[in-house]
């Protein structure tokens, strides 16, 4: 039985074609200088030298208006939200790589603020030109389990061209994917631009920068309400291949993660089932372990990307409805370092690790589909007759290089 290739065309961000895109956006708009909102000398370096998180730029002017058309179908105005401060974020509505953690440190923030959230409304537009009816934006709301804590808007194509415009937001279609510039904006009560945010690709920054959105919020609303939240903003290091560590393991205690034989890895999220039939692949890959169980392939673990899943319930309930029990462990990585430090950029993700905790290998299901059974064998035999040339992971950049090694990629 081979996994099927049922893929739905998917769209990412790449980072580089992005920061690209932000860059051209700040230049339009950034009217300001930086203003950090946390206060102390300590908290403003540790921010400035903290690559993971974008500490805002400063903005005043007026707020652009719009009415769109929310996941319920119901028009909504900017203007409606005056008296309350918006977060309001630029989201693609089939996003599985940078938007799932905008929205993510938009709910923390929110949660963040106590009995004050009352006075926060967290806003989407849609920012996929492709996919802009109603059922798009409520489709991601669903899986995202945030149907009920924001409006998501969307519109004719011309409509959101418009408001894509207004905030020089820029989107574009390279090689079949969505790219958008990763903004996140804080509109004053008064319907006043104040902060403009650009989500960086770190699971484990999610919610210090929905700690800085809290803080901006407090700092934007009468009397500053406390954030229940004290998280440092000293950068935080993955958990490499080469590290051995330990994470929770779905029903019930814990896997070991790190050297000692080759491995394989999937990273993926419950909501990836908006854009593809993860239940059936994850069902087909014990195919894939059952094999390598018995041809000395590298054993299959599959890890929850937890950081971003919008409950603790959303696993459980998830593999509860499997058509059969997975044959291969379920790791929950909760804090997202071990994500960031297998250089996971997009979900579902494959790294192939060796003995020595090199990565040989990795695949973005996502964007290419998944791979025949076939293929994934074939692809685990090779890596045992040559020897790699490692990929080099850069800290700085918090990526593995794009490409293949030595060996060949997956075909």
């Amino acid at each position: 039985m081979a996994v099927a290739d049922d893929r739905k065309r998917r769209r990412g961000q790449p980072a580089a074609v992005w920061l690209a895109l932000a860059i051209t956006a700040l230049a339009v708009i950034v009217v300001a200088g930086t203003e950090l909102t946390s206060s102390g000398a300590s908290t403003v370096g540790t921010l400035a030298n903290n690559p993971d998180l974008d500490p805002g730029t400063s903005l005043s002017s007026q707020a652009p208006g719009f009415t769109l058309t929310d996941q319920f179908g119901k028009p909504l105005s900017l203007r409606s939200f005056r008296g309350k401060v918006v977060i309001l974020a630029f989201n693609d509505s089939e996003c599985t790589t940078i938007c799932p953690l905008t929205t993510t440190a938009m709910v923390d923030a929110k949660t963040m603020l106590g009995p004050a959230a009352s006075h926060i409304e967290l806003l989407g537009i849609d920012a996929n030109p492709t996919a802009t009816a109603i059922a798009d934006v409520r489709a991601y709301s669903e899986a995202h389990g945030m149907v009920r804590q924001w409006h998501f808007v969307t519109g004719s194509l011309a409509q959101l061209k418009r408001v894509w415009k207004a905030y020089k937001i820029e989107v574009a279609i390279e090689q079949g994917q969505i790219d958008h510039t990763p903004a996140l904006f804080m509109i004053d009560p008064r319907g006043r631009l104040a902060k403009l945010y650009l989500t960086q690709q770190s699971y484990a920054a999610v919610p210090h920068l929905g700690q800085l959105l809290a803080q901006e919020a407090s700092r934007l609303l009468p009397g500053h309400p406390r954030v229940r939240s004290h998280l440092s903003y000293t950068p935080i290091s993955g958990v490499a291949p080469t590290a051995r560590t330990v994470i929770p393991r779905s029903g019930g205690g814990t896997i070991a993660l790190g050297p000692g034989k080759p491995h394989l890895y999937l990273f993926f999220a419950t909501w990836d089932q908006e854009v593809t039939n993860l239940r059936k692949q994850l069902d087909a890959l014990n195919g894939y372990e059952q094999e390598a169980t018995g041809d000395g392939l590298p054993g299959l673990t599959a890890v929850d990307e937890a950081s971003v899943e919008p409950s603790s319930r959303a696993l459980p309930r998830f593999l509860q409805v499997l058509p059969h029990s997975l044959s291969y462990p379920v790791g929950i990585d909760g804090s997202g370092r071990v994500a960031d430090g297998y250089g996971v950029q997009d979900e579902p993700w494959l790294v192939l690790v060796s003995a020595a905790g090199r990565v040989l290998w990795y695949y973005d299901v996502s964007t290419s589909g998944w791979v025949s059974r076939t293929a994934l064998d074939r692809r685990q035999r090779r890596s045992r007759r040559c020897t790699p040339k490692p990929m080099r992971y850069s800290e700085a950049s918090r990526r593995w290089p794009r490409g293949s090694v030595r060996c060949g990629a997956i075909r």
